[in-house]
């Protein structure tokens, strides 16, 4: 009963897939979950909501409100009632409504409305599946934070073979199962996150920076977040957003107000995540006028070196605190890096190299290795930000693992 007493939102499209809910619901009702089912309009056509009731024992919501007696379905309690939300089977229709916010049925209100994690399972036809807008769709869905089941390949209703046939139930219910039992890994644990650039001013209208988006601090603000700890998100200038309502974010602009933020956290913390790329220098000077051009001379700019946020945390470092740095790196990357774990007191330092083909600034994938304190190199392939993000939490729940169990 590894599900036991975990309300799920099971959401139900129109798609063949539609009769696999049926197994969905027996599974997870069989591990202890107590399932509501939402299916569309198309959905009904089908799979009927006597067999999901029955299965259930509890009437399916499909419509606003029964036509009878005009009984209110709420789509807001049910977003708070569940743990988790899982739409499968989900078509393209509903995937694009989804990630565009086309509130005209029951289910897709309800999704707007959820408060819990949400699931999805894409079912449909191979081309379908592999269309551009369809992709677009589903990476809004996980920029959103939702988790995407991915489809499996095989023979299709079609009579094609491809990647878009819905996930098998059981592999569903091992993803929620396991969802459940890494959530709450860092309950009760307080998390210091640095992301994304800082920008050194020159003058009213210019400033020295970098190109970093902040989506890798911002996705391991999201993964700490969901497996329970408290996470204080210390952001440079950058557009991403803070989905979880665990996470607080603090928007600083310099790498001094970067420094004096963490240094003023860090104490109360029990792990900090170092993924910004702060500047190393400022401008000695700022000139309150906007500085001009003159063609006939060079302009020479005077740099100073900024605190150093790494080495500063790991001189205050206490032996129940975990340090976790960055390092981005052009030549000599683990020689580098090496140099900078001790150096600055880190207990894992995390390295992408800019040679490596979907590491580095603004993009969406990110490619790493981790090297521990003792020296244990971990390689990872390139995967996505979330991915990424996961593997670093990793190392923080098994890198001197006294330190945050």
């Amino acid at each position: 009963m590894t599900l036991q007493g975990k309300k799920i939102v099971l959401g139900i499209t129109g798609s063949i897939a539609a009769y696999k809910a049926a197994y969905l619901c027996r599974a997870l009702i069989k591990k202890g979950a107590e399932v509501q089912a939402v299916i569309t309009p198309a959905g009904k056509e089908f799979i009927t909501p006597v067999t999901l009731s029955a299965l259930t024992h509890k009437p399916v919501v499909g419509e606003f409100f029964t036509a009878n007696d005009g009984t209110w379905h709420s789509h807001v309690d049910l977003g708070l009632w569940a743990d988790l939300m899982l739409i499968a089977p989900a078509t393209a229709t509903s995937i694009g409504k989804m990630a565009n916010g086309i509130a005209d049925n029951m289910l897709v209100t309800t999704y707007l409305s959820m408060k819990a994690p949400v699931f999805v399972a894409p079912a449909m036809d191979l081309d379908m599946y592999a269309h551009p807008s369809t992709q677009a769709n589903l990476d809004k869905l996980k920029s959103y934070g939702n988790r995407i089941i991915e489809p499996a390949t095989g023979f299709l209703a079609s009579a094609l073979e491809g990647k878009g046939r819905m996930e098998e139930p059981d592999a569903i219910v091992e993803v929620i199962e396991a969802f459940f039992e890494n959530r709450n890994q860092l309950t009760k644990k307080k998390i210091l996150i640095t992301a994304g650039p800082t920008y050194e001013k020159l003058d009213p209208v210019r400033y020295i920076g970098n190109y970093s988006s902040g989506k890798m601090g911002f996705a391991l603000a999201e993964v700490c977040a969901e497996k329970g700890a408290d996470v204080i998100l210390v952001s440079g200038p950058v557009q991403s957003k803070v989905h979880h309502p665990r996470i607080r974010r603090i928007d600083v602009e310099s790498a001094d107000e970067m420094y004096e933020t963490a240094m003023k956290h860090f104490p109360q913390m029990n792990v900090a995540i170092l993924s910004a790329a702060v500047a190393d220098y400022k401008p000695a000077q700022f000139s309150v006028n906007k500085l001009k051009r003159n063609d006939k001379e060079a302009l020479t700019l005077n740099l100073v070196a900024n605190p150093d946020i790494a080495a500063s945390l790991g001189k205050i470092k206490r032996e129940n605190q975990l340090l976790c740095g960055f390092a981005l790196e052009t030549e000599n990357e683990f020689s580098n890096a090496e140099g900078k774990l001790k150096k600055k007191n880190l207990d894992f330092i995390v390295l992408n190299s800019l040679r490596d083909e979907g590491a580095g600034f603004q993009l969406d994938t990110n490619k790493i290795s981790i090297i521990a304190a003792n020296g244990e190199k971990t390689d990872f392939p390139v995967k996505s930000k979330k991915e990424v993000a996961e593997d670093i939490v990793n190392a923080v729940l098994s890198c001197q693992t006294g330190k945050v169990d």
